[in-house]
């Protein structure tokens, strides 16, 4: 049995991710600022109150865990707020990224001492943060700050390969949760965490680095 940490938890894919994970039986503890009633229905260990943003409720985090170790962190807080050319709002951008990619950076940093060798890290971004892909322009701060987490996670695959850490890089696909107004376009959140799951466990030191989209095809950068 592995013991998940999941950021975000409380709801949309995070809260798909605590449900699929204690179904088979693995140990899960859902992080996230304040619980839902779905998420308490899990049984699980929830610790709420942990801003991603702030250091101090991090290292409260980093207590609360005691002598636990994680065998893989998933780091799947975020937001979206959508920006266009003619409406920029530069307040946003920064919020995104410091929630989007400074966060993600900041928790793996501090909760490196709880990670083993072997452990897992993964980078829960999207596929509007690839530079290749992007056709149709706008939502400036939720690209940008998703091209940064991306490169983040790219970097820390390097810097922690040496302690045998592998690194993900996931973008879920377009996913009916309240973040994209359950769009009739996507897939159910159960869909895209079962392919996360899959990229989770066949990620190795050999394929860390990956950008993958949830149903296992590599995106372009």
């Amino acid at each position: 049995m592995a013991t998940y940490l999941v950021t975000g938890a409380n709801r949309g894919i995070g809260l798909e991710y605590c449900r699929q994970l204690q179904r088979r039986g693995d140990d899960v503890i859902a992080v996230c600022r304040s619980a839902s009633d779905e998420l308490k229905a899990l049984n699980i260990e929830i610790i709420t109150n942990i801003d991603i943003t702030s250091e101090s409720c991090i290292s409260e985090l980093v207590k609360r865990l005691g002598d636990r170790m994680i065998d893989v962190l998933i780091n799947n807080a975020g937001i979206v707020e959508r920006i266009s050319l003619d409406n920029l709002d530069f307040e946003s951008i920064r919020r995104q990224f410091e929630i989007n990619a400074i966060g993600p950076l900041r928790l793996t940093q501090m909760l490196l001492p709880k990670l083993r060798n072997s452990s897992k890290v993964i980078i829960m971004t999207s596929r509007m943060g690839s530079i290749e892909d992007n056709t149709s322009g706008g939502s400036y701060g939720y690209r940008m700050s998703k091209v940064a987490l991306s490169m983040a996670g790219k970097s820390l695959s390097h810097d922690l390969k040496p302690r045998q850490i592998a690194v993900a890089i996931l973008h879920p696909g377009l996913v009916k949760t309240r973040m994209t107004n359950f769009t009739d376009s996507g897939i159910t959140p159960e869909e895209s965490v079962r392919g996360l799951l899959a990229r989770i466990d066949q990620l190795n030191l050999e394929n860390t680095g990956t950008f993958w989209h949830s149903n296992g095809e590599v995106l372009p950068w």
